[in-house]
Protein backbone atom coordinates (compact mmCIF):
# COMPACT_ATOMS: atom_id res chain seq x y z
CA UNK A 1 0.00 0.00 0.00
CA UNK A 2 2.74 2.51 0.89
CA UNK A 3 4.10 2.09 -2.49
CA UNK A 4 1.89 4.95 -4.13
CA UNK A 5 4.31 6.22 -6.96
CA UNK A 6 4.07 2.90 -8.72
CA UNK A 7 0.13 2.60 -8.78
CA UNK A 8 -0.70 2.92 -12.50
CA UNK A 9 -4.78 3.79 -12.80
CA UNK A 10 -4.63 2.06 -16.14
CA UNK A 11 -3.29 -1.03 -14.46
CA UNK A 12 -5.20 -1.16 -11.46
CA UNK A 13 -7.61 -4.29 -11.16
CA UNK A 14 -11.28 -3.34 -11.17
CA UNK A 15 -13.00 -3.66 -7.82
CA UNK A 16 -15.07 -7.08 -7.94
CA UNK A 17 -19.22 -6.38 -7.23
CA UNK A 18 -18.90 -9.02 -4.74
CA UNK A 19 -18.68 -7.87 -1.23
CA UNK A 20 -18.09 -9.91 1.78
CA UNK A 21 -21.12 -10.05 4.11
CA UNK A 22 -20.32 -8.76 7.73
CA UNK A 23 -19.80 -11.32 10.19
CA UNK A 24 -19.88 -14.52 7.79
CA UNK A 25 -15.55 -13.80 6.96
CA UNK A 26 -13.03 -13.10 9.18
CA UNK A 27 -10.47 -12.10 7.00
CA UNK A 28 -11.28 -9.51 3.93
CA UNK A 29 -8.66 -7.78 1.80
CA UNK A 30 -8.27 -4.89 -0.16
CA UNK A 31 -7.01 -4.47 -3.81
CA UNK A 32 -4.03 -2.50 -2.55
CA UNK A 33 -3.87 -0.85 -6.48
CA UNK A 34 -6.93 -0.03 -6.63
CA UNK A 35 -7.44 1.63 -3.32
CA UNK A 36 -4.53 4.13 -4.32
CA UNK A 37 -5.86 4.75 -7.88
CA UNK A 38 -8.80 5.95 -6.38
CA UNK A 39 -8.85 7.18 -2.77
CA UNK A 40 -8.42 10.94 -3.11
CA UNK A 41 -6.01 12.03 -0.52
CA UNK A 42 -3.59 9.26 -2.13
CA UNK A 43 -4.65 10.87 -5.88
CA UNK A 44 -3.83 14.13 -3.85
CA UNK A 45 -0.65 13.45 -2.41
CA UNK A 46 0.55 11.73 -5.46
CA UNK A 47 -0.06 14.76 -7.21
CA UNK A 48 1.82 17.15 -4.58
CA UNK A 49 4.82 15.09 -5.12
CA UNK A 50 5.13 15.19 -8.76
CA UNK A 51 4.32 19.24 -8.41
CA UNK A 52 7.23 19.31 -6.05
CA UNK A 53 9.54 16.48 -7.83
CA UNK A 54 9.03 18.66 -11.38
CA UNK A 55 9.90 21.69 -9.34
CA UNK A 56 12.90 20.31 -7.76
CA UNK A 57 14.18 18.87 -11.30
CA UNK A 58 13.70 22.35 -13.07
CA UNK A 59 15.89 24.07 -10.20
CA UNK A 60 18.19 21.95 -10.12
CA UNK A 61 17.88 21.85 -13.80
CA UNK A 62 18.47 25.65 -14.14
CA UNK A 63 21.21 25.72 -11.75
CA UNK A 64 23.20 23.52 -13.66
CA UNK A 65 22.63 25.44 -17.01
CA UNK A 66 23.83 28.63 -15.51
CA UNK A 67 26.68 26.67 -14.23
CA UNK A 68 27.26 25.07 -18.12
CA UNK A 69 26.71 29.21 -19.62
CA UNK A 70 29.77 29.83 -16.80
CA UNK A 71 32.03 27.31 -18.14
CA UNK A 72 31.55 28.09 -21.94
CA UNK A 73 31.91 31.75 -21.54
CA UNK A 74 35.18 30.94 -19.60
CA UNK A 75 36.66 28.46 -22.38
CA UNK A 76 35.78 31.18 -24.60
CA UNK A 77 37.67 33.89 -23.16
CA UNK A 78 39.98 30.86 -21.50
CA UNK A 79 43.39 31.75 -24.45
CA UNK A 80 43.16 35.62 -23.78
CA UNK A 81 43.38 35.14 -20.04
CA UNK A 82 46.53 35.56 -18.02
CA UNK A 83 47.75 32.47 -16.58
CA UNK A 84 46.65 33.54 -12.95
CA UNK A 85 43.42 34.86 -13.59
CA UNK A 86 42.62 31.58 -15.86
CA UNK A 87 43.75 28.98 -12.70
CA UNK A 88 41.33 31.69 -10.26
CA UNK A 89 38.57 31.01 -12.43
CA UNK A 90 39.55 27.07 -12.62
CA UNK A 91 39.80 27.01 -8.99
CA UNK A 92 36.25 29.42 -8.85
CA UNK A 93 34.48 26.96 -11.63
CA UNK A 94 35.68 23.49 -9.43
CA UNK A 95 34.08 24.93 -6.27
CA UNK A 96 30.97 25.98 -7.91
CA UNK A 97 30.51 22.49 -9.77
CA UNK A 98 31.25 20.97 -6.09
CA UNK A 99 28.71 23.16 -4.31
CA UNK A 100 26.25 22.33 -7.49
CA UNK A 101 26.99 18.41 -7.16
CA UNK A 102 26.29 18.66 -2.80
CA UNK A 103 22.81 21.21 -3.91
CA UNK A 104 21.65 18.56 -6.20
CA UNK A 105 22.15 15.89 -3.75
CA UNK A 106 20.51 17.96 -0.85
CA UNK A 107 17.83 18.22 -3.36
CA UNK A 108 17.37 14.26 -4.00
CA UNK A 109 17.50 13.66 -0.89
CA UNK A 110 15.17 16.22 0.80
CA UNK A 111 12.53 14.92 -1.82
CA UNK A 112 13.28 11.60 -1.12
CA UNK A 113 12.67 12.16 2.64
CA UNK A 114 9.12 13.92 2.27
CA UNK A 115 8.18 10.89 -0.68
CA UNK A 116 8.62 8.85 2.87
CA UNK A 117 7.16 11.12 5.31
CA UNK A 118 3.80 11.16 3.07
CA UNK A 119 3.97 7.75 2.43
CA UNK A 120 4.30 6.85 5.88
CA UNK A 121 1.01 9.57 6.94
CA UNK A 122 -0.65 7.65 3.69
CA UNK A 123 0.09 4.25 5.79
CA UNK A 124 -1.04 6.04 8.87
CA UNK A 125 -4.34 6.93 7.49
CA UNK A 126 -4.61 3.11 6.13
CA UNK A 127 -3.84 1.96 8.89
CA UNK A 128 -6.05 3.71 11.58
CA UNK A 129 -8.72 3.04 9.25
CA UNK A 130 -8.69 -0.32 8.89
CA UNK A 131 -8.19 -1.05 12.45
CA UNK A 132 -11.77 0.95 13.08
CA UNK A 133 -13.08 -0.57 10.22
CA UNK A 134 -12.09 -4.10 10.97
CA UNK A 135 -13.42 -3.56 14.36
CA UNK A 136 -16.89 -2.03 12.96
CA UNK A 137 -17.47 -5.39 10.48
CA UNK A 138 -15.96 -7.73 13.32
CA UNK A 139 -13.18 -8.99 10.95
CA UNK A 140 -10.05 -10.83 12.14
CA UNK A 141 -7.33 -9.33 9.65
CA UNK A 142 -8.00 -6.73 6.47
CA UNK A 143 -4.99 -7.52 3.80
CA UNK A 144 -3.59 -5.68 0.46
CA UNK A 145 -3.83 -7.53 -2.85
CA UNK A 146 -2.01 -6.13 -5.54
CA UNK A 147 -1.16 -7.38 -9.07
CA UNK A 148 1.92 -5.03 -9.39
CA UNK A 149 3.19 -7.14 -6.10
CA UNK A 150 1.86 -10.07 -5.48
CA UNK A 151 2.32 -12.14 -2.02
CA UNK A 152 -0.67 -13.45 -2.65
CA UNK A 153 -1.49 -15.90 -5.43
CA UNK A 154 -5.53 -16.49 -5.28
CA UNK A 155 -8.05 -14.38 -3.08
CA UNK A 156 -11.95 -15.75 -3.10
CA UNK A 157 -13.48 -12.15 -5.13
CA UNK A 158 -16.01 -12.43 -2.24
CA UNK A 159 -13.72 -11.46 0.18
CA UNK A 160 -12.76 -8.28 -1.82
CA UNK A 161 -13.99 -4.86 0.43
CA UNK A 162 -12.26 -2.35 -1.77
CA UNK A 163 -15.45 -0.70 -3.24
CA UNK A 164 -16.72 -0.12 0.57
CA UNK A 165 -13.66 0.81 1.99
CA UNK A 166 -12.83 3.78 -1.24
CA UNK A 167 -16.07 4.97 -0.27
CA UNK A 168 -15.72 5.35 3.40
CA UNK A 169 -12.25 7.01 3.19
CA UNK A 170 -13.08 9.35 0.49
CA UNK A 171 -16.19 10.31 2.74
CA UNK A 172 -13.78 10.91 5.34
CA UNK A 173 -11.29 12.61 3.37
CA UNK A 174 -13.82 15.17 1.88
CA UNK A 175 -15.50 16.22 5.30
CA UNK A 176 -11.47 17.13 6.38
CA UNK A 177 -10.90 19.02 3.38
CA UNK A 178 -13.67 21.40 4.53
Amino acid sequence: MAACNNNKAGNAPATTTTAASPGTETTVYVQSDTLLSKYEYAKDMSKRLQDKGKSAQSDVASKEEAFKREVVEYQKNAATMPADKRQATEQRLQREKQEFDQYQQRAGAEFQNEQGTETGKLYDKLTEFAKAYAKEKGYKAILTYSKSNPSVLYVDPSLDITAEVVKKLNDAYAKDKK
